[in-house]
């Protein structure tokens, strides 16, 4: 167990080293999406999001095998609660117009669906009488089959959409930018093989260093794992959501950010194999279960700001990040309250 002062020094090495990667990483992830032509939502919400969310992996992990099952399953979903709010500080940036309304899509609609979807099963899962198969919930292996035929659908609505979102003058459409850089393929591989080890380095400082708070300080691990580890790992989707606004890439800093999200539903999962005390649903909080139930929340709000796609709102953001940041806070309070 690491003392107090390593695990501040190791919060701040996290922190800086994936404000780094984040950056660069949008900029790899904004040239795959042009040269494929697989689409800025669909890359959002796969490459993008499986490479942010390789920092879940690792922090999660690393609680689930140490018996941490609170910590764990507040570190992913406490993950996509700060991942969400994420989303209107960069509604904040882009002052001219509600971020929501520029970037609607139908990817992104999908991929804000298949995130409720499995979520209410990891919720589900959480409420209903314990059972088992090798230690396993039977509701992990269903939660990598949702995410699978949800990203079929996504990138299916980019290929052939059944539904258009409204053309106005704030529309940001999905185009090839002809502007990058001379990279090869294999560049743009290493940049994100580079880029996808420090995020997951920096997971595992962020994961041990949460575990160490807990032990030192007393600490509770809901509230760890969703203030401290759970927004250390989530940096990266603040960085890169940020970068994408500022790039002009809108669709794929909301595909980002949501597609993030619903690939961290699967460190849920992923803790479920790796904690060997039976299913780690049975083992969270009635904190852990309150914070999925705000995530599913905040969660549905950005699907309806999506939806409605209000071009402006209180102090030029969409009234939705103002409903989205109230829950959060509230979210983070109760926890707290809990003990």
């Amino acid at each position: 167990m690491w003392s107090l002062e390593v695990s501040w020094l190791a919060l701040g090495l996290a922190v800086v080293c994936i404000t780094a990667a984040g950056t660069r990483l949008v900029a790899i992830a904004d040239e795959v999406a042009d040269r494929t032509g697989a689409g800025e939502a669909l890359i959002g919400a796969t490459l993008l999001g499986a490479v942010t969310s390789l920092a879940d992996i690792t922090a999660v992990t690393s609680a689930a095998a140490q018996g941490y099952a609170s910590l764990a399953v507040s570190t992913a979903v406490g993950g996509i609660a700060a991942q969400t709010a994420f989303l209107a500080v960069a509604d904040v940036t882009l002052r001219r117009v509600n971020l929501e309304h520029a970037a609607a899509s139908l990817p992104n609609l999908l991929s804000a669906t298949v995130l409720l979807l499995i979520l209410s099963l990891i919720l589900v899962a959480t409420l209903a009488p314990p059972m088992s198969l090798w230690s396993i919930h039977p509701v992990t292996p269903l939660l990598l089959l949702a995410y699978a035929l949800g990203m079929r659908l996504v990138g299916a609505g980019h290929q052939q959409p059944m539904w258009q979102p409204r053309i106005t003058h704030e529309t940001r459409l999905d185009l090839r930018a002809e502007n990058h850089p001379p990279r090869s393929g294999l560049s743009l591989a290493l940049g994100l093989l580079s880029t996808g080890a420090v995020v997951a380095g920096s997971g595992w400082l962020l994961g041990e260093s949460g575990q160490a708070l807990i032990h030192h300080l007393g600490l509770a691990e809901t509230a760890v794992g969703a203030m401290v580890v759970g927004v250390g790992t989530s940096l990266p989707e603040l960085i890169t959501s940020v970068a994408a606004v500022r790039r002009g890439a809108l669709t794929l800093a909301v595909g980002g950010i949501i597609g993030g999200n619903t690939f961290d539903t699967l460190m849920v999962g992923v803790a479920d194999v790796a904690y060997r005390e039976g299913p780690i649903y049975q083992h969270v909080d009635a904190p852990d279960r309150t914070l999925i139930a705000l995530t599913l929340f905040m969660t549905a709000v950005v699907l309806l700001g999506l939806l409605y796609r209000q071009r402006r709102g209180p102090g030029n953001i969409g009234l939705e990040s103002v409903v989205i940041l109230i829950a959060y806070a509230l979210a983070m309070v109760l926890i707290n309250l809990r003990y």
